[in-house]
């Protein structure tokens, strides 16, 4: 019997089939790597994505309370520069329309406050807008010794020594 099927063809279309799969299964690989560091790029991208949305929140919020931050900071004196403190007791003299001058700055026993004694002199409705001011300032204090005087009776001036301590003050 003589076999008529041709087996160099079926051999040659074997060979290409097996090829035909290796590339397959060699770009079919390629493909799922490319896939996988596309996602590990996505999500890095996502990542830095969120983490650049947290900063800009965290700047905006910084923005929003930064006029707080210095009106809080206003409030208190710091033992540093205590200079704004007393510039703005003096104001509030001028203000006033009387004379305010800070005669004595020292810390208190206590390092809780600073201790600050004030000379005064003007009219007394000037000594009452001054400490009606002093009352409405934006720092705590305590008024710890006040003693005013009219020095005679002929004059409208009045004069005032004082001690009042800060308690709004941070060493």
């Amino acid at each position: 019997m003589q076999n008529n099927f041709p087996k160099m063809p079926l051999l040659f279309s074997f060979l290409f089939l097996l090829f035909s799969c290796l590339v397959f299964f060699y770009f079919y690989r390629e493909i799922d790597d490319n896939n996988t560091a596309y996602l590990l790029a996505e999500q890095a991208w996502h990542n830095e994505t969120l983490r650049r949305d947290e900063i800009k929140a965290l700047e905006r919020s910084i923005k929003t309370i930064e006029k707080e931050k210095v009106q809080l900071e206003t409030h208190f004196a710091q033992g540093s520069d205590i200079v704004p403190f007393l510039d703005t007791i003096e104001g509030l003299g001028s203000q006033t329309g009387i004379i305010a001058e800070v005669v004595a700055v020292d810390i208190s026993e206590d390092q809780t406050g600073l201790l600050v004694g004030m000379k005064v002199s003007g009219s007394f409705e000037g000594l009452y807008k001054f400490l009606t001011l002093l009352e409405n300032s934006p720092y705590e204090l305590e008024f710890v010794a006040f003693d005013i005087r009219k020095e005679n009776s002929q004059d409208a001036v009045w004069d005032a020594i004082f001690q009042i301590k800060l308690l709004s003050f941070v060493k």
